[in-house]
């Protein structure tokens, strides 16, 4: 348990938000639960919901707020300890594409900046482009790896696609 409180973060398609807590009070529960001295908390959580854009909302609870928010809240409460490891799962599921975007740009930001190494599960081939290395899995097993190097995110992109074609078959599979 402490090694996951120290050096795990998670962030969840549907948000796992508590609807009787702000959107202040759920990114500080981590801090809480990691013994953070309560002079701290508060200037952590404004520091974390300034760089996610979040701050103007963290008087409302997770039903007030927009899906995109909720997800924010989400990511926000996930990487406020510093954790060495995100594990991301379809965090763009239930976001629309602008949401979807800024959230990606904040991972992707994450990874840079504070170094952290993001293990995201997804099906989407824009969500995917955002990462530096992708494993296909196919059938329970890895079907193939590619990674971006020096590629711009849309050359990128489209070698994703190459590989998903690729992996759907031939014509004589559509039926």
């Amino acid at each position: 348990a402490r090694f996951r409180r120290e050096n795990l973060g998670f962030v969840f398609q549907d948000f796992n938000l508590l609807d009787t807590l702000t959107i202040s009070e759920n990114i500080a529960l981590a801090l809480t639960i990691n013994k953070v001295p309560a002079g701290e908390i508060d200037g952590r959580v404004r520091e974390m919901a300034g760089k996610l854009n979040i701050m103007d909302i963290l008087d409302k609870y997770p039903y007030q707020v927009s899906g995109g928010q909720k997800q924010r809240c989400a990511c926000a409460r996930a990487i406020i300890n510093q954790p060495k490891l995100i594990l991301a799962d379809e965090p763009t599921g239930a976001l629309d594409s602008h949401s979807s975007q800024m959230l990606l740009s904040t991972i992707q930001s994450i990874n840079e900046d504070l170094g952290a190494t993001i293990l995201m599960v997804t099906h989407d081939a824009f969500s995917a482009s955002y990462a530096n290395r992708i494993l296909f899995m196919r059938d329970g097993a890895i079907f193939t790896e590619i990674r971006k190097g020096g590629d711009s995110r849309r050359t990128f992109f489209e070698k994703i696609l190459d590989v998903l074609t690729m992996m759907g078959g031939g014509m004589s599979d559509v039926r």
